[in-house]
């Protein structure tokens, strides 16, 4: 039986806490994209794709949204988010990245880069074999 490649039961609990605690970058930017608000798009929050938990996730577009503190700017953290950006472009889902800062300092670019943002309009790839530990 092969694991499901959008919010895998495995990781459903882990989805549940990461929504209970959002940092508060991710609060704040939820504000505007919750119930879709934002052109009418809906979004979802901690939506996991393969084991990785993303941000923000807008099916009908393919767009992902992430957030990114400190640890990002990490050697570690930076080849982290090219496999995590790599994985999610192969199934044409695009990526877009923000610092947890700006999101408070540029709210209004941000909105209008999401806005105008959106996936290639290409049939649903074959899902990858998943394996290895869940990452957020």
């Amino acid at each position: 039986m092969s694991t499901p490649i959008h919010n895998s039961t495995i990781l459903k609990e882990y989805r549940k806490s990461l929504r209970d605690k959002l940092t508060p970058a991710e609060a704040f930017l939820w504000s505007y994209l919750k119930g879709s608000q934002l052109a009418g798009r809906k979004f979802r929050r901690q939506h996991s794709v393969g084991f990785y938990i993303l941000d923000f996730y807008c099916p009908s577009e393919r767009i992902a949204i992430e957030l990114d503190g400190a640890h990002h700017y990490t050697e570690a953290g930076q080849e982290n988010d090219m496999e995590r950006t790599a994985f999610l472009n192969n199934l044409y889902i695009k990526v877009l990245r923000f610092e947890n800062k700006d999101v408070f300092d540029h709210t209004e670019t941000i909105l209008e880069e999401i806005k105008k943002s959106s996936s290639p309009n290409l049939p649903p790839p074959t899902p990858p074999k998943l394996g290895g530990e869940p990452s957020k």
